[in-house]
């Protein structure tokens, strides 16, 4: 098989396997794995493991829940423990980590394999305290815009390749009398999680990746100046009447899924629209991502532009040979072809582009593919009351007219001691 690559570890995890099932323990043979995908992601997954399953005998067995972080700290506390878990983002992770309900992978697979396959800011995301705990499965590129390239070849507009060239191309759509973004930040009880990415890719850029770890983890406040700028120039956009669809009302109306529809009116209603590779799912059927549509990296002061990204990755809940088998072959490229070949965008670097189902996923792909800094949506990584609280609440209520400093020293207080 193709994982053959990773035999010597691979070999070691089978024998301590062969041990138990000669010690007669019947879940020897059985790998479970609990996560959040339903339905057709449930399909992919299984589809991914069946290699695994022919090389080494091993019966896997997904279950997928929509409650996935409710459900997987009862279970574990029940000690009805999955052999692996598939989490959405890696902060309930390192929170389980942290309690010792998770296996660090540091005898399981070697660092220096995964740094190679993944790249370092990926192997980074997975780790808690100095200890890899984490590989990724699926990566989720937040940091794209999309644009239709038939009219930007109509109208003469060239694809930005710094900020002062993106503000240059809002201004210059705005002063031919169009509107140059499609903005959308409703989403009932979720409403202002738009805006909470936005200021995350913002700070990114003015501020830099060091920056932007200090302030995940709160060793600066939410109402530091790097925020603050970050905050504000988010705000010379979607506060600008000018620049976005609706203006500010129609900025907080409108329905994050409807928001990109007015690109593909004739003529356009909107230009540009920031979101991430999931909103394929909410686009005109009509619509033809990578030829109808296409996207570029949000930039930053030049084309090499940090990443923000969600993604699920796999971490050991039970430390059972099988567990550690599987963590191997998942460090290899071999599944990750699978999943590409569905459509899901992988981080792994042996993934050819040419593997992916259309060319909107390999657009989106490469984006990845090129990106020299990785970082992981801001908020999933805060505690709920900040990350999924006031973070989303400050956000419309900035964008509704509240001063910048009222909006940060409220998210700052609600940050839980």
């Amino acid at each position: 098989m193709k994982f053959r690559s990773y035999a010597p570890a691979l070999l070691t995890a089978l024998l301590a396997l062969t041990a138990c099932r000669d010690s007669n323990d019947g879940n020897a043979d059985t790998l479970v794995i609990l996560g959040s995908l339903t339905g057709v992601g449930q399909e992919i997954v299984e589809e991914a493991f069946a290699p695994f399953t022919a090389e080494t005998g091993i019966t896997v067995v997904y279950e997928g829940t929509d409650a996935f972080t409710t459900v997987l700290p009862i279970r574990i506390a029940g000690g009805d423990v999955p052999d692996l878990a598939i989490f959405p983002q890696p902060g309930l992770m390192s929170d389980l980590a942290r309690e010792g309900s998770l296996t660090p992978l540091d005898d399981v697979v070697d660092t220096a394999t995964l740094t190679t396959a993944f790249g370092p800011d990926w192997v980074d995301l997975g780790t808690v305290d100095s200890s890899v705990y984490g590989i990724w499965m699926r990566s989720d590129p937040k940091s794209l815009v999309w644009y239709v390239p038939d009219v930007f070849e109509t109208d003469g507009y060239s694809v930005p390749t710094s900020w002062e060239q993106l503000m240059a191309l809002t201004e210059q759509i705005a002063a031919e009398g169009k509107t140059p973004w499609c903005f959308g930040m409703e989403s009932g009880e979720a409403s202002g999680w738009v805006g909470t990415d936005w200021v995350e890719d913002i700070l990114l850029r003015t501020a830099g990746p060091d920056i932007y770890d200090q302030w995940v983890a709160h060793d600066i406040p939410f109402n530091s100046p790097p925020v603050k700028e970050a905050v504000e120039t988010f705000g010379k956009i979607v506060r600008n009447d000018r620049y976005v669809r609706g203006g500010v009302v129609g900025a907080i109306s409108t329905p994050f899924g409807e928001a990109p529809t007015p690109m593909f009116d004739q003529p356009p209603g909107c230009y540009l629209h920031r979101q991430a590779s999931f909103i394929t799912d909410f686009l005109p059927e009509t619509v033809l991502p990578g030829q109808d549509t296409r996207v570029f990296l949000l930039p930053g002061e030049d084309a090499t532009a940090p990443l923000l990204t969600g993604g699920l990755l796999f971490a050991m809940t039970n430390n059972s040979p099988a567990a550690q088998a599987a963590m191997q072959y998942l460090a290899t490229a071999t599944p990750h072809n699978s999943w590409a070949a569905r459509g899901y965008i992988t981080p792994h670097r042996s993934v050819e582009l040419s593997v992916y189902p259309n060319e909107g996923v390999r657009q989106m792909a490469a984006v990845l593919s090129q990106a020299e800094t990785i970082r992981f949506d801001g908020s999933d990584l805060m505690p709920a009351a900040v990350g999924s609280g006031t973070f989303w609440t400050e956000m419309v209520n900035y964008v509704s007219g509240t001063d910048v400093e009222t909006v940060l020293t409220s998210i700052d207080a609600s940050w839980p001691e």
